[in-house]
């Protein structure tokens, strides 16, 4: 690996992924003097942090239908938080119980925040790596192989599906960490109605069917018409992942109806949307930094689940990292 040696200046970090991981992984490693650069096949900030919008009769419903919330319980994480709340991006939500914070306008508004200021690509899918003299090359659909690099450390930011065909050729041990780690499918129905629902139906019992019925309207800095998210259970999931997203909405919201126990409002607008890599489906831990070949690995698939998990992987991730390209020493690390 080239690696920037003691007094040579910093190293030249590529992050595969601009979600909430890789994104505070970046933030990280440029607080610590290194040259980053983000490459996200998403249009976008968001991921599983994105808000879909839905034009109705009464005005464009939002859904928060990934992440629909996350909670704080991580001290270094707390702080960061407090930051975003501070910045207007992120508002604590009382409703949903101790800790719980979203994101304000929309829940992707704290992952805007930390791109803002880092070097990001977006539209830019990753399909492979190359390693030579001069360090790490990659190459991304669409443009000449190896056309990005070179780069002394390569993180990968992504679902451990996506991570594994990439590390094959060169770690072993991390490509069998990530092929061993899977990830639960979600689907997630988002319905607008022409009349509010009680809001106590988001409280109740869930079913084999439906998992969390989500009231959008409910958060702080939302509004137009009344509208919900409806995620499935992982079973449930499973054993329809190849079923229609029409046929698939109807069902959750026949759940839906189920747990109200009455007739639903006016349905002004109704889809569904298949997360394929939602959530982790098992703790499972291993190695996620290889300094003898500069590849790292972070995401909350390696921390445990959901957004702190995410952000806390990146960060331990980037201070493993800056000692590692600053002082030259040779470590290997793995998950705690």
């Amino acid at each position: 690996m080239v690696s920037a040696a003691p007094g040579s200046g910093p190293g030249r970090v590529a992050i595969i992924g601009a979600g909430m991981a890789g994104l505070a992984c970046a933030q990280r490693l440029v607080q610590a003097g290194l040259s980053v650069r983000l490459l996200d096949k998403g249009r976008g900030a968001g991921g599983r942090m994105s808000t879909r919008r839905i034009q109705t009769s009464q005005g464009e419903a939002c859904f928060d239908h990934g992440a629909a919330v996350f909670r704080v319980e991580d001290p270094a994480f707390r702080r960061c938080v407090e930051d975003w709340i501070g910045e207007g991006c992120v508002a604590p939500w009382p409703e949903a119980g101790p800790n719980a914070m979203v994101g304000l306008p929309t829940m992707n508004a704290p992952l805007k925040a930390l791109a803002r200021d880092l070097d990001v690509e977006w539209s830019a899918q990753v399909c492979g790596l190359s390693r030579g003299a001069s360090g790490w090359m990659l190459d991304v659909v669409g443009r000449d192989p190896g056309s990005e690099g070179p780069f002394d450390v390569v993180v990968l930011a992504i679902p451990p599906e996506q991570a594994t065909p990439l590390l094959s050729p060169h770690s072993f041990d991390l490509a069998v960490y990530a092929a061993m780690a899977q990830s639960e499918a979600v689907w997630s129905a988002m319905v607008a109605f022409d009349s509010q629902l009680p809001l106590d139906v988001q409280r109740r019992g869930g079913c084999e069917t439906l998992a969390v019925a989500i009231r959008e309207n409910s958060k702080p800095g939302r509004s137009g018409p009344e509208a919900w998210t409806l995620q499935a259970t992982g079973s449930w999931t499973q054993r329809r992942l190849d079923t229609s997203a029409g046929e698939v909405a109807t069902l959750l919201l026949e759940a839906l109806a189920c747990r109200l126990d009455g007739p639903l409002p006016q349905v002004l607008a109704l889809q569904a949307h298949r997360w394929r890599y939602a959530r982790p489906a098992r703790l499972t831990s291993g190695p996620i930094w290889r300094a003898g070949v500069g590849l790292g690995l972070c995401g909350d698939w390696v921390a445990g689940d959901g957004v702190e998990a995410a952000w806390c992987s990146g960060v331990r991730l980037a201070d493993r990292i800056s000692g590692r390209v600053r002082s030259g020493f040779e470590q290997d690390c793995a998950a705690p």
